[in-house]
C-alpha cells in the first residue's frame, strides 16, 4: 500500500526555536526533499507579498516527483472568502495544491474564533468551495480533531463531513497540542476511516509526549494513507513526528511504500537539510544519526562483526547510514581488527597481527597521555593510516601564532566582567608549505580556535578547493587532572562538510596546542577522503 509522505518542514518545521531559512535554503531543501522521493512538500504560507513572491518562485523550479503545497487558514467569521486577501493569493497561487487548517474543536470555535458552530462549518465549507473553484486540489488540515472528538465527537465528524462535502481531497486529522495516546489516535482514526473510507484521511502529530511517530504509526495501521511531519521533528514547542524515524518504521518494518527505492538517501537528506538550517544534527537520531548503529561494548563488537543481526536490527544501508566500532577501554581486539579491516587484507587480521599489536600499543599509550578515541573517530583512522605507513602529508607546519585581545571600545581597562561593549578578537597567524611552496596567511575570529580555522583554511584553499567546504561546528575542552593551570586539557572538535560530520581529539598542556592537534587531524582526515574520490 502506497502511504503519501507530505513534508511540512518549509512550513511547520520553521515554528520550532532556531530554524531558520533563508529564500536560497528554501530552494535547497526543496528540491533535498524532491530527491528522497516525498510526495507532498508543503512550501510555507501565504501572507504577504514576498510569501507571493517566493511562491511564484518555487512554482518555477523543475520538481522531479513531489508536487508543492501552498498553506493558509480559512476565512474569517462573518468574511467571504473573496475578501480575504490571503485566500485571494492562494486561489491565484500557481500551486496546484492548497492546504487550509479550520477548528474541529468546539471550545476552540467558541473560545478562540468567538463564534458559533454552524458560523465555523460555513467558514470551512466555503474556503474548500473557493479554493475548488479556483482549480486546486484541496487539503483541509482539521486542527485539534483528537481534542474536538474527545470533547464532542458529533461536532468533529461533522467538520470532517463538511469539508469533504465541500470537496476537499484529503482531510488530515490533526494532533495539534500533541496529548493524544498512540491508541486513542488509531481508534479514532478507525472511526473515521469507517465513514469515509480508505484513501482519504491523513494524520498530522505533534510530539509533545514524545510519541508524535508512535501516534502516526498508529493512524496508519488504522488506515490512514497520508502522513505529515518534517525532517528531524522541526516544529513548535516539542517538535513534530519526525520522518527520518517514521518513513523507516513504515516501509522497513511494516511493509509500506513511502519513498520507494530512494529509501538509501534518507541520512544525507537529513543531514544536509539540518546543515542548511544550521542546526547541530542530533548523533542519537534512530536510523539515521551517527551513533544510530554504533558499537562500544567489547561483546557487542565481537557478535556484531561475526553476524550483523545480533546487535543491529537492520542494515544501516538501507538508510543510507553505516556501522561504526568505537574504540574504548571496553573494546577488544576485535574491534581494533575491525577498524583495520578496510586497510589489510584477511589473512593479515587476526588477532596477533603484528601491525593489529603494534596499533594496540600506540593507542594504549596516547590512551596513558589523555588521548580518547571513543568520540574521534577521524583521528583514530588517522592513526591506523599512519601505522600502516598509510598517512599521506597534505601540508607542513612552518609557524603559527595566536594573539588574543579583549579590552572595551575606546579604552585600555580591562572589565572585570566582559559586556555588550567589550571587543574581543583573536588574530592567527599560520605559514605552511605544500609540496616545497609556502604560504602565510592571517585569520581574525571571535577566539582563538575559531582565527587558526580561518588562517588554516585561507592558507590551503589555493592549493585545495575543497576546503572551502568544511567548517567546524563544535569544540569541547575537558581537563583531565587538577593540575589548575598546569592541568592537561583535551580538545574535541567536530567538523563537517555539509555532508558528512567528523571528530577529531588533540592532547596537550597548552590548550592552543591541543587545538591545533585536533584541528590538523580535521582537516587532513577531509582532504584524504574527498581527494581520494
Amino acid at each position: 500500500m502506497k502511504i503519501e509522505i507530505y513534508d511540512t518542514t518549509l512550513r511547520d518545521g520553521i515554528q520550532g526555536c532556531g530554524v531558520d531559512f533563508s529564500t536560497e535554503d528554501k530552494i535547497t531543501v526543496l528540491h533535498t526533499l524532491d530527491r528522497l522521493g516525498v510526495t507532498y512538500i508543503e512550501v510555507g504560507m501565504l501572507t504577504d507579498a514576498a510569501s507571493v513572491d517566493y511562491c511564484q518562485l518555487v512554482a518555477a523550479e523543475k520538481l522531479e516527483t513531489a508536487v508543492p503545497v501552498i498553506f493558509g487558514q480559512t476565512c474569517r467569521p462573518g468574511e467571504a472568502c473573496r475578501d480575504n486577501p490571503a485566500l485571494a493569493a492562494m486561489a491565484a497561487c500557481p500551486l496546484p495544491v492548497a492546504a487550509i487548517y479550520g477548528k474541529s474543536w468546539l471550545y476552540q470555535v467558541e473560545q478562540v474564533l468567538h463564534t458559533t458552530a454552524e458560523e465555523n462549518l460555513r467558514m470551512i465549507w466555503d474556503t474548500v468551495m473557493y479554493l475548488k473553484a479556483a482549480g486546486k486540489k484541496v487539503f483541509f488540515d482539521a486542527e485539534h480533531f483528537f481534542d474536538g472528538y474527545s470533547d464532542n465527537a458529533e461536532y468533529a465528524l461533522r467538520v470532517v463531513e463538511t469539508a469533504f462535502t465541500a470537496g476537499a481531497d484529503r482531510v488530515i486529522l490533526c494532533d495539534t497540542n500533541g496529548g493524544m495516546l498512540p491508541d486513542t489516535i488509531g481508534l479514532v482514526v478507525s472511526a473515521v476511516i469507517q465513514q469515509y473510507g480508505i484513501g482519504k484521511i491523513g494524520i498530522h502529530c505533534h510530539n509533545d509526549l514524545g510519541m508524535a511517530v508512535a501516534g502516526s504509526v498508529s493512524a496508519v495501521l488504522s488506515g490512514a494513507s497520508q502522513v505529515q511531519g518534517t525532517i528531524s521533528g522541526f516544529g513548535e514547542r516539542c517538535g513534530n513526528a519526525n520522518l527520518n524515524t517514521l518513513i523507516p518504521v513504515l516501509q522497513l518494518k511494516l511493509g509500506f511504500d513511502c519513498i520507494g527505492g530512494n529509501l538509501t538517501g534518507l541520512t544525507s537528506c537529513a543531514r544536509r537539510i539540518s546543515e542548511t538550517a544550521n542546526r547541530a544534527f542530533n548523533e542519537n537520531e534512530p536510523f539515521v544519526g551517527g551513533y544510530a548503529f554504533t558499537h562500544k561494548a567489547g561483546t557487542h563488537i565481537d557478535g556484531v562483526t561475526k553476524a550483523p543481526r545480533s546487535f543491529e536490527h537492520m542494515d544501516p544501508a538501507a538508510v543510507g547510514n553505516r556501522r561504526n566500532i568505537v574504540i574504548s577501554s571496553l573494546s577488544g581486539r576485535a574491534a581494533l581488527a575491525d577498524k583495520m579491516r578496510s586497510y589489510l587484507p584477511p589473512e593479515d587480521l587476526t588477532k596477533d597481527s603484528p601491525r593489529l599489536l603494534e596499533l594496540s600499543r600506540i593507542l594504549k599509550e596516547r590512551e596513558a597521555l589523555g588521548y580518547d578515541y571513543e568520540d574521534a573517530a577521524a583521528s583514530l583512522a588517522l592513526v591506523i593510516e599512519e601505522v600502516l605507513n598509510q598517512r599521506k602529508r597534505y601540508f607542513d607546519l612552518l609557524h603559527f601564532k595566536v594573539m588574543v585581545e579583549n579590552s572595551p571600545l575606546g579604552t585600555l581597562q580591562e572589565p572585570m566582567y566582559p559586556t555588550a561593549d567589550t571587543d574581543m578578537t583573536a588574530i592567527a597567524t599560520i605559514k605552511i608549505a605544500v609540496e616545497g611552496r609556502e604560504e602565510l596567511t592571517a585569520g581574525e575570529g571571535n577566539g582563538p580556535v575559531n582565527a587558526m580555522d580561518e588562517a588554516l583554511r585561507r592558507a590551503l584553499v589555493r592549493f585545495y578547493p575543497q576546503i572551502s567546504q568544511m567548517r567546524l561546528t563544535d569544540y569541547k575542552v575537558r581537563v583531565l587532572n587538577s593540575g589548575a593551570t598546569a592541568s592537561v586539557v583535551r580538545v574535541l572538535i567536530e567538523s563537517t562538510d555539509g555532508l558528512e560530520v567528523w571528530r577529531t581529539v588533540g592532547v596537550s598542556p597548552d590548550i592552543i596546542t591541543a587545538s591545533w592537534q585536533a584541528l590538523r587531524d580535521s582537516v587532513e582526515y577531509m582532504l584524504s577522503r574527498r581527494l581520494a574520490e
